[in-house]
């Protein structure tokens, strides 16, 4: 496929880029705040940049018509509801962790909360220094995999790609569950699957939960 990433220069973006190379994808397109690389006009556009991009983002889906692959963290209700409504004209894959593990720690998630109704819980989420928003979107994704306030404590330190933990606690016991990132490629292997789902799509907004179980 011929690729386009938004937030190309990111930790992110360099790892999917070198990830597209290595199986063969077409490098269409590289933008960022500070250059723009254009080869050609890409079939799928990926954003792993910075809220404060997404009108730029919107602006070059509406040009190329093609499908998004969003890994943005820390958009606002109004600006998710612009990624939403942008599903009606093109195949969307919006998530804010691309793991496959993640994905399975959320559905473990779900089926113990509805045993565990009368314990406590608390999630606990550590990232590297140079991530901005806090709590991570995937700590708000477990909280709402409860679907009840639970309190979330953040760190952020070194260069650590991401760990979480949600802990259920009763009066004699505790049941933890844990995830931890050893590197960003398996973000990345989770984008080029989102891609390739989108692609067999005509519109639809999808999260990375439909592309490993729904497909």
């Amino acid at each position: 496929m011929k690729y386009g990433i938004i937030g190309y220069s990111g930790r992110m973006g360099r790892e999917i880029d070198a990830l597209f190379r290595e199986k063969g994808h077409e490098f269409a397109l590289g933008i960022d705040d500070k250059k723009a690389e254009i080869v050609s006009n890409p079939e799928v556009l990926i954003d792993f940049s910075l809220p404060f991009a997404l009108e730029k983002t919107l602006d070059l889906i509406s040009k190329y018509k093609c499908p998004l692959i969003s890994g943005v963290t820390g958009y606002t209700a109004e600006q998710m509801n612009l990624i939403r409504a942008l599903a009606n004209t093109v195949p969307v894959v919006q998530s804010f962790n691309f793991s496959p593990g993640i994905q399975l720690m959320l559905k473990m998630t779900r089926l113990l909360k509805e045993s565990l109704k009368d314990w406590d819980v608390e999630i606990s989420e550590t990232h590297h220094r140079f991530k901005k928003d806090k709590p991570s979107g995937t700590a708000k994704m477990l909280a709402a995999a409860v679907g009840r306030e639970i309190p979330i404590s953040s760190l952020r330190l070194g260069n650590i790609p991401g760990d979480h933990t949600i802990a259920f606690g009763g009066l004699g016991e505790i049941l933890s569950i844990s995830h931890r990132v050893l590197s960003r490629r398996t973000f990345a292997e989770g984008v080029i699957l989102s891609a390739d789902f989108a692609l067999r799509r005509q519109s639809g907004y999808f999260t990375f939960t439909d592309v490993l179980f729904q497909e």
